[in-house]
């Protein structure tokens, strides 16, 4: 099985390509305002602990399953299972991975339009003047038509990426924003940790408290190690099939969980401290999500001296956080489209964009105009959400594991990571032990357990 020959593909010309684009596909609003919040409220440190192990243990093997799938393959999420595992019915977890991935970027370009209208704010030096900030962001989400405009706005940006292409597009563009993101982080962090009562903050978020660690506590450890990867809804399988044969492949998976957590850890280190120096109730009171960045950080930014400049940093590092990931998601479909529907790129793009846009606007004006429409009391934006985190990403990474692990197999998984035998380590048998074995089992408890326990999966 050596790939799809036949066609002439574009693909990633660097490593640092590899790494800015499959790391920005992991790095995304979820890291912001997630992980910090999930770390501290579950036993600081020692969720940071339970976390990195798991990173370690199960979020690299499970990200390296995806991208042997796709160099292997050389093809887009669907053709990659067609291809490696002929005249079966494998194909259908990589349209599993299509449907995730549009139903992601449905609601995800509504949240994304959102960073874009609170830079504007930012920028405009609006927040000095605002009294509310949970009635500014409630006047503007249910806002008949303002979120229409920055939601399709923000379609339109991801588009033109995707348009351009692999090495002209996605790549080009990531190798810009990803050190961008990283210098704005750093930027915020160093403001952030250095104000009066900060301290606390960084005790809160660093120092292990075992007390707190539930069986719960795992499985939220568990499910931010796998899933805040981009795992399950075909975006690395796509990316990996642009991955050139000579790259190493463990490495650069390695480097991508490396960029992911790290990010995940600065982003902690801009948050929790000044959260802790600006109000008085700790973090008892909030909860991940949207609250913490357009309600609280914007009165954080407010108190703190010089806090207009660094909310303009911030929501322009939080754009930049979104679009690494709308780019990577639309890429999925688009590539489906492309490939097995044989369309231009652009083509492609427009169809796809389209079609996601129109879903998206559904979910936008959840939150407004078509908020009373409800299914099993969830809105449109809700059930999106729920329907792609708890059931299309948990099942989808399941079954990606089992066939790595059990149809493709030992044989052709270490041809792909060796690059044909050329690279040889000890370490792939225990690579592959873990995708055939513990994998499955642990996004199975996961799969199973986010029916039952909100956030598990983001």
């Amino acid at each position: 099985m050596s790939g799809n020959s036949t066609i002439i593909r574009d693909s990633f010309s660097s490593k640092f390509g590899v790494i800015a684009a499959a790391a920005g596909s992991a790095v995304g609003l979820g890291n912001i305002w997630r992980f910090p919040l999930v770390a501290c409220q579950n036993g600081g440190g020692a969720f940071l602990i339970l976390y990195i192990g798991f990173v370690l243990i199960i979020g690299i093997p499970v990200l390296l399953s995806e991208f042997s799938i796709g160099r292997r393959a050389q093809l887009n999420a669907f053709g990659s299972f067609r291809a490696i595992a002929p005249k079966t019915k494998w194909s259908l977890v990589g349209l599993l991975g299509i449907i995730a991935a549009f139903t992601i970027l449905a609601f995800y370009s509504t949240v994304a339009g959102w960073t874009l209208e609170y830079f504007t704010q930012a920028v405009s030096g609006k927040f000095a003047n605002v009294s509310d900030m949970s009635k500014n962001f409630s006047d503007f989400s249910s806002h008949p038509y303002r979120p229409l405009i920055w939601q399709l706005l923000f379609m339109i940006l991801t588009a033109s990426v995707v348009f351009a292409g692999i090495k002209k597009g996605i790549e080009k563009l990531t190798k810009i924003l990803m050190p961008i993101l990283v210098i704005l982080i750093i930027a915020v962090v160093v403001r952030s940790v250095s104000l009066p009562g900060a301290s606390q903050g960084l005790h809160y978020l660093f120092v292990p408290d075992w007390s707190a660690v539930t069986f719960t506590t795992v499985l939220m450890a568990l499910g931010q190690a796998a899933f805040s990867l981009s795992i399950g809804m075909g975006a690395l399988i796509t990316y990996g099939s642009y991955i050139q044969k000579d790259n190493h492949l463990l490495n650069t998976s390695i480097q991508v969980a490396m960029a992911d957590t790290g990010i995940a850890i600065l982003s902690s280190l801009m948050v929790i401290p000044a959260v802790f120096a600006f109000t008085s109730s700790g973090l008892s009171e909030f909860s991940p999500g949207p609250g913490l960045v357009f309600e609280v950080l914007p009165n954080v930014f407010k108190s703190m001296p010089g806090g207009g400049a660094f909310s303009i940093m911030f929501f322009f590092l939080l754009a930049v956080a979104a679009l690494t990931s709308t780019i990577s998601v639309l890429e999925v479909v688009v590539a489906f489209f492309k490939e097995e529907l044989k369309m231009s790129r652009g083509k492609a793009t427009i169809i796809a964009s389209v079609a996601i846009a129109a879903l998206g606007v559904l979910a936008t004006l959840s939150f407004g105009l078509l908020k009373d429409i409800t299914l099993f009391n969830f809105t449109i934006f809700e059930m999106l959400n729920y329907l792609s985190a708890n059931v299309l990403l948990t099942f989808g990474a399941l079954l990606i594991v089992i066939f790595v692990g059990w149809k493709m197999g030992k044989s052709q998984f270490y041809d792909e990571i060796s690059n044909n035998g050329t690279i040889k380590s000890g370490i792939y048998k225990i690579i592959f032990f873990i995708i055939r074995y513990i994998a499955p089992v642990a996004i199975g408890i996961i799969a199973i357990a986010a029916f039952f326990v909100d956030g598990i999966t983001g």
